[in-house]
């Protein structure tokens, strides 16, 4: 972050949110590559069965524990805890997103350009195998949509993201697991937010996605996305 930017994010609180399941190889990684000017860390350590917690905390961050399985679910867990947030940043603890490069989202909402900033892996650099073709068709599917039913031209369902924390309250987030994601978007759209992409890099995670790196993951992720776009469009519709 530029030191223009980051007089502008003086008085702000970043507090860096990371839902994590048995990540015990990359969790400290990740955590200890989150910018120095960042308020607080928030592992939420969604049932993990290894040592991901204690590395978590050997880093530095601070962890909460979401015992029941959910990615929305421990989502919603660090943002309870959060109450002392301006800017929430979310990101994997699978090292596949660059913490690092955080100031990229940041940026816009400090300087008041945006209420939420999506990291886009489409637009950005991406390592060989990173993105899987499930993955890539999933999000393109699901974009079109959003674009069809709500026009708004969205390129990505990426994880990396960031959003004012007045703004987010005012989505009233509940989905519990993969519909997360999609479900903020669309109610962001809905609700009138400034909202940006900036390109992202993307490398090849630590560790078996527990998503797309199973048939089964992957068809519960497909089905609730699209539930959730289905379930969105009608309480669109109703109001």
């Amino acid at each position: 972050m530029d030191d223009a930017t980051e007089l502008k994010l003086s008085g702000r609180s970043v507090v860096v949110i990371i839902p994590a399941l048995n990540e015990q190889a990359s969790i400290g990684q990740v955590v200890r590559a989150v910018p120095r000017w960042v308020k607080r860390i928030i592992v939420c350590d969604n049932g993990s069965t290894d040592a991901t917690a204690q590395e978590a905390a050997s880093a530095g961050a601070e962890v909460i524990h979401v015992p029941e399985r959910g990615y929305g679910r421990a989502c919603l867990a660090g943002c309870a805890a959060a109450t002392d947030a301006d800017i929430l940043v979310f990101v994997d603890g699978d090292l596949s997103d660059y913490p690092q490069h955080m100031d990229a989202l940041v940026a816009p909402i400090a300087d008041d350009r945006a209420d939420m900033v999506l990291g886009s892996r489409t637009m950005g650099k991406r390592q060989r195998g990173a993105l899987l073709p499930q993955q890539r068709f999933g999000g393109f599917l699901a974009c079109f949509l959003i674009r069809l039913l709500w026009h708004h031209r969205y390129t990505d369902l990426g994880p990396f993201r960031a959003i004012r924390k007045t703004a987010y309250d005012r989505l009233n987030m509940d989905d519990q697991n993969f519909g997360w994601t999609v479900q903020m978007q669309i109610r962001a759209v809905v609700a009138g937010l400034r909202i940006i992409e900036v390109p992202v890099d993307y490398r090849r995670r630590i560790g078996r996605s527990k998503i797309s790196g199973t048939i089964r993951g992957v068809i519960g992720a497909g089905t609730k996305i699209f539930y959730t776009i289905g379930a969105e469009l009608f309480a669109t519709r109703r109001k």
